[in-house]
């Protein structure tokens, strides 16, 4: 693994640890601001699922950010694990001749 990808927070734990619980707002009612099933928000915070375009645009929306910052999240997470999980040392680089 690259030290690059140090330990990138799941964007989950990032909704509900700096904006769910600090505005004391539960899963139900925010997923009903959202209009999106409570499962869906649910399996987010829980790290079962990933953040979708849907999604991203919903919570920037709701929480005055960008979807763009809630997708990047989604990337370095998905990013990390599979440095972690990948072994591409059996590859070898193409070089221009």
């Amino acid at each position: 693994a690259m030290s690059v990808f140090e330990d990138p927070a799941h964007p989950g734990e990032v909704l509900k640890e700096l904006y769910l619980d600090p505005l004391g707002i539960g899963v139900i009612a925010f997923a009903r601001h959202l209009n999106v099933p409570r499962t869906r928000i649910e399996r987010l915070i829980r790290t079962e699922t990933r953040v979708t375009p849907d999604t991203a645009l919903r919570l920037a929306r709701a929480l005055n950010t960008t979807s763009a910052y809630w997708m990047n999240m989604q990337t370095s997470y998905d990013m990390a694990i599979a440095a972690r999980n990948t072994d591409v040392s059996g590859i070898e680089p193409i070089v221009a001749a």
